[in-house]
């Protein structure tokens, strides 16, 4: 591709978010990188969009559809573009004015599937919060043979804004199964895209990323999460097994269950329902990874560190995390310490701490996901 002469689409989905979706369209059209087009899908919305859509003319190419979810509108975004790199950008978010130059850049490289970058945290008002999403930096490189042999759960993604398709990888997966996925159809391109081609990231945020009540994933519950997430990566594996067919490459489910975020997941809660009884409070060190819910199962859950019932971070030191499991013991009640697998570098970095739970409780699970200990016992 030659970056001058390379059409980029910059494809809006929406659905009854009119009070953001004219933030969202004037950053699209602002971009600094030419040539473009600006694709905007209304999804059978109730509110005010239609006519806002309507009142920008020309200036952009709009799709009006009865409701059909989000992998729908994704779908009718991308049939109606004609760009060799696809953005789709969500209506309430927003683009700075350099993102698509910015990706375009790197899309020049040779066999780059995605380009993908961090995007500010910003309030219903668009005031920043001071935090990035995601906060850790994303990965960037070739995952083609990682992502064949464990399956498509293990490289990291900036949420659907965030994200520079080149075509000729959406072309290979889509359309997205859109009666399976009205929810979380992006997550289903994050996990195909590093079986198709490289992974290139841009380290500064080149948008915003708003909540606002509506879009709080992991405010979800986590049952909820688990049953979507299970959905996506089930799509997921029929696409990539069709792939791997296609390239006479064999695929071991075994192994992409076992490298599975939601398979793996799904089995921790069933081995702590196992382990813990109904109704007994139990500790969990997670590092809130799992956002789980107060009670999981029927068993209040104790987040580690918590401050009022929430969690308030990694322990200082030693001496912190050995004196906040005894006062959550007694004040708590706590009957168990259950350590996922996000925390497991604890029992290496607290080595004091390690040594009071191997020395004073016994430890009735220790695999993959999990380590737990009775602290009754």
């Amino acid at each position: 591709m030659t970056p001058e002469l390379t059409l980029a689409s910059i494809v809006v989905n929406n659905y009854n978010y009119a009070r953001f979706l004219g933030s969202a369209i004037d950053s699209a059209l602002a971009q600094t990188y030419a040539p473009f087009e600006v694709v905007v899908v209304d999804d059978g919305s109730t509110d005010e969009s239609r006519a806002l859509i309507e009142s920008y003319g020309d200036r952009i190419i709009p799709v009006l559809q009865s409701n059909g979810g989000q992998g729908s509108a994704l779908n009718a975004g991308f049939a109606a573009s004609q760009g060799e790199v696809v953005v789709f950008l969500d209506s309430d978010d927003v683009m700075l004015p350099t993102a698509v130059a910015r990706a375009m850049a790197l899309m020049m490289r040779e066999g780059v599937a995605k380009v993908h970058w961090p995007l500010w945290e910003v309030d219903a008002d668009g005031n920043r919060t001071g935090r990035m999403i995601p906060s850790d930096p994303l990965p960037e490189g070739d995952f083609r043979e990682m992502t064949l042999r464990e399956g498509t759960s293990r490289t990291g993604s900036s949420p659907t804004s965030g994200n520079a398709w080149a075509r000729s990888f959406l072309e290979r997966v889509m359309p997205i199964p859109a009666t399976e996925l009205r929810l979380s159809a992006d997550a289903y391109l994050f996990g195909l895209a590093p079986a198709f081609g490289l992974v290139a990231s841009i380290p500064e945020p080149q948008g915003s990323y708003r909540v606002h009540g509506r879009n709080n994933y992991s405010g979800t519950p986590l049952a909820l999460r688990l049953e979507t997430g299970h959905r996506v990566v089930e799509q997921q594996w029929r696409a990539l097994n069709e792939y791997c067919l296609e390239s006479g490459v064999g695929a071991d489910l075994r192994e992409w269950e076992r490298h599975s975020y939601f398979h793996q997941l799904k089995a921790a809660l069933g081995e702590i329902e196992r382990l813990v009884p109904a109704g007994q409070p139990f500790i969990l060190a997670d590092e809130e990874r799992w956002a789980a819910d107060d009670t999981v199962d029927g068993r209040p859950r104790i987040p580690f560190l918590e401050r009022d019932g929430v969690y308030w971070g990694k322990p200082l030191d030693d001496e912190t995390a050995i004196s906040e499991l005894e006062r959550l013991r007694a004040e708590r009640g706590a009957t168990f310490l259950v350590i996922a697998w996000p925390a497991f570098w604890w029992l290496e970095y607290y080595d004091a701490f390690a040594a009071h739970l191997r020395s004073a409780f016994p430890c009735v699970l220790a695999n993959e996901r999990l380590i737990v200990f009775d602290l009754e016992g």
